[in-house]
């Protein structure tokens, strides 16, 4: 795939891709970092990111679930308007309450990875103004991109709030800088959005179906059986999400905002290159045994991290795990593509996307409580680690025999 062959819409939903994941990533450094400055406790702000992600999920449910019946591109819209809602509203208050709102309706990402109802929506845009042949391929540079994009908003969070410092703001505000930039961030995505053609709206199958009130008819099945895979996954990663991670290394091991900026803008880097990777392994192994067999490794290394003795060994392992980490990532999204009907993309890729939020959901607040106890604080990698094989070795058990076009 080159980039001079993809459709005007195509080019449209690569940068609004990279609009939104610059925004997640900017955010994600900091944000634990704000809460914390707010005077929540450890365990406090892991329930508010789980609440985050809940209400990510809840909303997103609805939201993909219809796009195909009432337009894609108003979802898309409304999506990045929650974006400006959370970033404002997180940015202007200190109370409680008030933040759970924020966390609940608006879209905010904890980790640097997508949240909201953009990428189902945006992967069956894609499906529908690429060829079949293409479309694992198109989705690792939709990732890579992304992943870059993670990388440079992480380091520029970082940077942005370190420079603010040392010109005398205070920590609290120079957080609530980077908020009220995320916020501003989803108005640019918005308007990009409005942009879109009608060609990627949603070709409903010739004759009857009979969708259920999720959006699917004939996938029901497989559907249920990913979405119980993938939220197993997803709570596990959910133990390590980024704004964790970055923690863990600020609390272990004292590093600052700037340098925890440049420490994911490499891991992010890293991770997409790997998946750009994905399309050639996926064309000769098939997409099931790339999900599987890229992803054992890096979960491996994962569980190393926290029993490194010092930062540089600690950094070396995290790049060495995001070298791998995200390969698994377009042959899943192709994966799901491919064994529903067109007309249920946005549905079945939104249901197995809500399942992957929930169980993300959850995991943050034991994170969180793992860290406010000192003999527990790499416990979440060990039990991310652990939790992911076992997915791995479920998945494929279960999908071996099923082929689809890479």
């Amino acid at each position: 795939m080159t980039f001079a062959k993809l459709p005007a819409d195509g080019y449209l939903l690569f940068g609004t891709r990279v609009i939104r994941m610059f925004a997640y990533g900017f955010l994600s450094v900091v944000l634990v970092l704000y809460l914390a400055q707010l005077g929540l406790s450890e365990g406090l702000i892991g329930l508010l990111l789980s609440l985050t992600l809940i209400g990510d999920a809840a909303i997103s449910l609805w939201m993909t679930t219809t796009a195909d019946r009432i337009g894609r591109r108003r979802i898309l819209i409304a999506g990045a308007s929650l974006m400006l809602f959370a970033g404002v509203l997180f940015a202007v208050t200190d109370k409680l309450a008030l933040l759970v709102i924020a966390a609940i309706i608006g879209v905010i990402s904890p980790s640097g990875y997508e949240v909201g109802p953009f990428l189902p929506v945006e992967q069956a845009a894609l499906s529908q103004i690429i060829p079949d042949t293409t479309r694992t391929q198109v989705f690792a540079w939709y990732n890579l991109v992304g992943s870059f994009a993670t990388a440079a908003g992480a380091l520029c969070g970082g940077v942005l709030t370190e420079v603010l410092q040392q010109v005398g703001v205070t920590s609290l505000n120079s957080y609530r800088a980077v908020l009220i930039l995320y916020g501003v961030m989803g108005v640019i995505l918005a308007a990009v959005f409005t942009q879109l053609s009608p060609r990627v709206e949603a070709v409903h199958a010739d004759g009857p179906q009979t969708p259920t009130r999720f959006g699917l008819h004939r996938s029901c099945s497989i559907v249920l059986k990913l979405s119980t895979l993938f939220g197993l996954d997803a709570f596990a990663g959910g133990l390590v999400v980024q704004s964790l991670v970055a923690y863990w290394f600020h609390i272990r091991f004292g590093v600052e905002p700037a340098a925890l900026g440049a420490i994911f803008l490499g891991a992010n880097i890293l991770a997409g290159i790997s998946a750009l990777t994905a399309a050639w392994v996926a064309a000769r192994i098939g997409l099931v045994n790339t999900m599987v067999f890229t992803h054992l490794p890096s979960n491996v290394l994962l569980m190393l991290v926290p029993l490194m003795p010092n930062l540089p060994l600690a950094i070396a392992v995290l790049f060495a795990r995001f070298s791998i980490s995200q390969m698994d990532v377009p042959a899943r999204q192709s994966y799901t593509m491919a064994v529903v009907a067109p007309d249920e993309r946005s549905a079945a890729a939104g249901i197995t996307g809500i399942a992957r939020s929930i169980g993300a959901a959850i995991s943050p607040a034991i994170a969180g409580a793992c860290f406010s106890n000192p003999s527990l604080l790499g416990a979440p990698f060990l039990l991310a680690g652990a939790l992911k094989i076992i997915y791995d070795v479920l998945l494929y058990r279960g999908f071996r025999d099923r082929r689809t076009t890479a």
